[in-house]
């Protein structure tokens, strides 16, 4: 499967099911970026909040139509990474750089990626279940450490064990799976 038929896969399930209209931002040699939707050019922190609104969309090069959307979302995460609130530390960057090449990378991504939306799925338990809280109320919760907020956190890390489980097995299998077919038996 090539890049441009997987961004396309992704775009084409929307959160609710239904299919997604695509939003084509097309980038030029000039390295500007031109909405189609708006007819103008836009910046990459307009990129940005397309993502921070959950616009489903993709980023072609303006001659040879290729998917470009994964360069454009790293180049927001390394500007992010730039200002002043770094959410990895180089140690977590180094460590993502060494699964590159690695037979766990596969691994990798797909345990990251269930744990990036597992954490997603708690901040909005969160969210729907701290509507109308005043900040002074949502800053004693998230300072109290209540039940309520050791709860979720609790789960949060018991799905994370889970993910973590199944990778575990999974790796088994394959590594049975080889060892196997190589005529060595475990």
């Amino acid at each position: 499967m090539n890049k441009s038929k997987s961004t396309q896969d992704k775009l084409a399930a929307s959160p609710s099911g239904s299919a997604a209209v695509s939003r084509v931002i097309k980038k030029y040699p000039n390295r500007r970026l031109y909405d189609t939707e708006t007819s103008t050019y836009i910046t990459l922190a307009e990129v940005r909040a397309l993502v921070m609104e959950n616009v489903f969309f993709v980023v072609r090069d303006a001659k040879t139509n290729d998917d470009l959307t994964r360069s454009i979302l790293l180049q927001i995460i390394l500007e992010e990474e730039s200002g002043g609130a770094p959410m990895f530390t180089e140690a977590v960057l180094g460590n993502i750089i060494r699964f590159y090449g690695n037979s766990m990378q596969g691994f990798m991504g797909a345990y990251l990626e269930k744990n990036v939306q597992s954490f997603m799925d708690l901040q909005l338990k969160m969210a729907e279940q701290s509507k109308g809280l005043s900040p002074e109320k949502w800053s004693q919760l998230m300072h109290a450490q209540s039940p309520m907020m050791q709860s979720m956190m609790g789960s949060y890390v018991e799905q994370s064990k889970d993910v973590f489980t199944q990778m575990q097995e999974q790796m088994q299998k394959q590594s049975e799976q080889m060892l196997s077919a190589f005529g060595l038996k475990k």
